[in-house]
């Protein structure tokens, strides 16, 4: 067996495994949470099971919409299937955390085992606490944070340039064209010289964008928009992605180059797809002499960027998990998950995104925008 052969194997395997793992582990965890549901809730057998019933609906909902139901129904029913199915995530998630712990407290005998059977107290301090997480969490996701930085340099930049940079919009069922035109005043109101996207514009139904016109409010933005593809464009559908670009009057750099005055601006395509340049091709005919910017959706590898000189590389991706503790997962997955990062001269900065996926709740993360000014270090000689 070649080299390349036993690569390829060690990898399919566990991915492979993967595949049928985690959908086993996800049904495990379903079924424990609903069975400690309906043995907690002080309710008569119908009204448990009626309880038990609508959980699994709405994972059933969030099922079914990703595989096109949400694209046959009508539009607002759809945003609303959408919020209930994904928030049940969320809600499922801190169930599950509720239960470990107190089946951990009843081994240790801290927790009396009649706490988790037909006990109304119990259920009403946990329905009381997820339910503070999420009002909290969904305040919190609309408090967008502004986040500025200057990025200096030993280039020529005649003039300071004011950039407002932005990653994961998500837009689609859930964030749509009233609350778009909110961050297109926010970003307006910055003034800047351009405007950055690093990927997930579209968060995966190209529909909700089409109805709304949301690219008639693309162009109410008061600065040229270049942005990279993410990895949601693919699964929007790919031909799907760029036509409303297009329409949206996005450059979209798609492993290409452009030249603003004194910068260049690269951008990857995502690396959902496989044939993607490598990044030292995509820029090997770039002026050096001209600080260069790339965006690159998922911070992968980020070595690569500071091997071909790049200065400032921007992505996103990561959400930062959007809600603890998916947040300390994600923060040992990737070498930098969120927020500002150096490696030699290369600066980097990874967006925890101005949008979301799923269920709108910042718990432990926060949505955000980036104002950085582009200047020359000013010589103390």
């Amino acid at each position: 067996m070649t080299n390349f052969a036993c690569q390829t194997y060690k990898f399919y395997i566990p991915m492979k495994l993967g595949f049928i793992i985690i959908p086993i582990v996800a049904i495990l965890a379903n079924v424990y949470v609903l069975w400690h549901i309906y043995h907690l809730l002080p309710f008569p057998t119908w009204a448990k099971w009626t309880v038990v019933a609508l959980m699994v609906a709405a994972l059933a909902m969030m099922f079914t919409g990703i595989f096109g139901a949400y694209d046959r129904m009508p539009l607002n029913l759809a945003s609303a299937a959408y919020d209930i199915s994904t928030s049940w995530l969320i809600v499922f998630l801190y169930l599950l955390i509720a239960f470990i712990l107190l089946d951990l407290g009843r081994l240790v005998h801290l927790v009396p085992k009649e706490w988790l059977h037909d006990n109304g107290w119990t259920a009403g301090v946990i329905t009381a606490v997820i339910a503070g997480l999420l009002v909290y969490g969904n305040i919190h996701y609309n408090n967008k944070v502004r986040e500025s930085m200057t990025l200096d340099t030993n280039k020529t930049i005649t003039k300071p340039i004011t950039m407002v940079m932005v990653s994961d919009l998500h837009l689609g069922y859930h964030n749509r064209k009233a609350e778009f035109q909110r961050w297109v005043k926010m970003i307006n109101d910055e003034e800047p010289d351009l405007i950055l996207i690093a990927g997930d514009i579209i968060d995966g139904h190209a529909r909700p964008l089409i109805e709304e016109n949301m690219a008639a409010d693309f162009h109410l933005l008061k600065a040229p928009v270049i942005a990279c593809l993410g990895n949601h464009e693919y699964i929007t559908g790919i031909d799907k992605t760029l036509d409303f670009y297009k329409d949206a009057g996005i450059t979209l750099l798609r492993d290409s180059t452009v030249t603003v005055g004194e910068i260049v601006i690269a951008g990857r395509d995502d690396i959902f797809n496989r044939k993607r340049k490598p990044l030292k091709h995509l820029l090997e005919n770039v002026d050096s002499s001209k600080y260069m910017i790339l965006l690159d959706h998922q911070p992968h590898k980020l070595e690569e960027a500071q091997k071909v000189g790049v200065d400032f590389q921007f992505s996103g991706h990561t959400h930062e998990g959007q809600v603890w503790p998916i947040s300390l997962l994600v923060h040992h997955m990737y070498e930098k998950a969120w927020r500002y990062y150096e490696k030699g001269d290369t600066r980097y900065y990874i967006s925890s995104g101005l949008g979301i996926w799923g269920g709108k709740y910042r718990i432990g993360t926060r949505s955000e925008y980036i104002v950085a000014t582009i200047e020359t270090k000013i010589s103390n000689n």
